[in-house]
């Protein structure tokens, strides 16, 4: 059976069309760059305000405008500073849902009222002056069937170290908009960097998508989902990431280019969602058959097609008591001439798919992954995340056999025992090869940029972070981190099993910082940081503007995303 455009595109109108429950919401999912309103809702939920399931990102920015509301009824339980940070998103998502507006009228005529209760200062005032209670924006408009938003992308920041300078800078211009229950979306940037500081082989957060050998990129994302009362689909081109952190999630880090993706996600009863995705991954591997010579005016070239790479995966989510989630999932990376419709069903277990697909033949490249997350203790997020790349019984208990796993816990203690303060432990371990495929067309890579953490497959590492948030939007951190990565096994034509973790450090980057960011307006941020780092070790694994022991000061701003 060929799968082409036209069949995912008519199986995307059976998934969103299907539902006979009436729609109530509309979805457009909100950046996981723009850390300022996903930082704001996991502390309130720290704080037992609601309960917030965090596995899954990004949010849609109704489901964002949900979770403001149900703070809003709880604004009495709020600090005066998180009073004033949730005014101050009310003005941004209040646009997605009409029971805000009315939210925030009360909000301000009680502050109006009695000003010592919501003190701001004349900015803030002024601001508030010339757009009433909605947030800034180049265009907005909306009626009762159809509302825009409009807004420009421009931002950069500047480095200097002993290695000298390093720029880096963004323009563009981002748009999103509902029909009824329809809602679309599109971001298109140019990214502009020297030097190039965001490579494939880079142990780094900063993402990628250097998809040209020069420092100037572009990045285009958006979509077009659906929602009805339980549920949503959509078919869009965007980041993910999945797994509870606060420094690099162990599942899908979201470094990568983002992908094309089929979505569903469903929840069904309030203990319960379900999401899953079907992406169309580059393989950056030519495909020798399909690529061909051809001459025209310009000269002769050879026309390179790269082998066709796609992904799947699912996590179901159960919350058996508040303010404790429990998740489990997997996912598939496989190379087929098209799309596999046994891969695009949604509630399989994909490995046991592939032994009766790839039955005689070797098969494609599996995953499993398990979370618990935990804020039972008021103020106290613990999390533990499992990620499983390849599992065989028979190793556990041998000395000298590992399996392919990666693992991470971690906590943060919000407002406790001081409030608008926070404290932050993450620890992550990764086994060798975990990530890592003997297949280039089935690798767990997009663009050659991992899809899992960003320390990638033999690595360690040690985040400790303490933060004051002294008023509204300003975020103040002190942090240390400690990674280190050994050998790389896919290098050094070693056995598949048998290969010890860490058995020699081959890079390390140990780093204390000081970082202060402020968000100004809505989505306009500014930020400084100083930071002592020393990384050493291979060469190829690091940008060389930071190598060896760097005192490194950063400054930027950035208005959209």
């Amino acid at each position: 059976m060929k799968f082409n455009i036209g069949n995912i595109l008519t199986l995307l109108l059976i998934l969103v069309l299907g539902p006979l429950t009436p729609a109530s919401s509309q979805e457009v999912p909100h950046p996981v760059t723009n850390t300022g309103i996903y930082q704001f809702l996991d502390e309130l939920a720290n704080d037992h305000i609601f309960s917030l399931s965090s596995v899954i990102k990004p949010y849609s920015r109704q489901f964002i405008a949900q979770c403001l509301v149900k703070a809003g009824q709880k604004r009495d339980e709020l600090t005066p500073r998180q009073q004033r940070e949730l005014d101050f998103y009310l003005r941004d998502f209040g646009k997605e849902d009409s029971t805000i507006n009315k939210l925030f009228k009360s909000s301000f005529s009680r502050n109006t009222e009695n000003p010592g209760a919501g003190r701001e200062d004349v900015f803030s005032r002024f601001i508030k002056v010339i757009r009433g209670n909605k947030r800034l924006d180049l265009f907005y408009y909306t009626d009762s069937l159809f509302s825009i938003t409009i807004n420009p992308i421009i931002g950069g920041e500047f480095f200097t170290n002993s290695s000298g300078t390093a720029t880096y800078w963004r323009n563009g211009i981002e748009t999103r908009a509902y029909v009824g229950q329809w809602g679309f979306y599109a971001s298109l940037r140019d990214n502009h960097e020297k030097p190039v500081m965001g490579r494939p082989s880079f142990l780094t957060h900063r993402e990628g998508g250097h998809l040209k050998d020069g420092t100037d990129w572009s990045e285009m994302q958006g979509g077009i989902t659906y929602s009805w009362k339980w549920g949503n689909a959509g078919f869009v081109k965007d980041n993910i990431e999945w797994g509870n952190n606060y420094n690099g999630a162990n599942i899908f880090g979201k470094r990568n280019p983002s992908f094309i993706q089929l979505r569903l996600q469903i929840r069904p009863a309030k203990w319960f969602t379900f999401n899953y995705f079907h992406g169309w991954l580059n393989s950056m591997v030519v495909d020798s058959a399909n690529s061909y010579w051809m001459t025209n005016s310009y000269g002769t070239n050879y026309r390179e097609v790269y082998h066709r790479k796609f992904l799947t995966a699912n996590m179901f989510t159960i919350t058996p008591l508040r303010y404790l989630n429990i998740s489990a999932g997997n996912s598939i990376v496989y190379n087929n001439k098209s799309v596999n419709p046994a891969y695009l069903m949604p509630l399989f277990f994909y490995k046991s798919v592939d032994h009766s697909v790839s039955s005689g033949i070797d098969n494609m490249n599996s995953q499993m992954f398990f979370e618990i997350s935990s804020r039972q203790i008021r103020h106290l997020h613990l999390y533990a995340t499992l990620f499983v790349d390849e599992l065989a019984v028979s190793r556990i208990s041998k000395k000298d056999a590992w399996n392919f796993l990666s693992w991470k816990t971690g906590f943060r203690l919000n407002n406790y025992p001081f409030s608008d303060t926070y404290f932050t432990t993450e620890f992550t371990y990764s086994y060798p090869l975990t990530f890592q495929h003997y297949i280039p067309v089935t690798t767990f890579e997009s663009n050659n940029y991992n899809l899992g953490h960003y320390l990638k497959d033999n690595s360690r590492e040690w985040f400790i972070s303490a933060g004051y948030r002294p008023v509204r939007n300003l975020d103040i951190q002190l942090y240390f981190s400690d990674a280190v990565r050994g050998p790389d096994y896919t290098e050094l034509a070693t056995p598949r099993v048998g290969n010890p973790p860490l058995e020699s450090v081959e890079w390390r980057n140990t780093s204390l910082g000081f970082r202060a960011s402020y968000q100004l307006v809505n989505d306009l941020y500014a930020w400084t940081s100083i930071a002592n780092s020393n990384i050493s070790g291979d060469r190829r694994w690091s940008p060389e503007y930071f190598y060896g022991k760097k005192l490194t000061v950063n400054f930027g701003t950035t208005f959209g995303f």
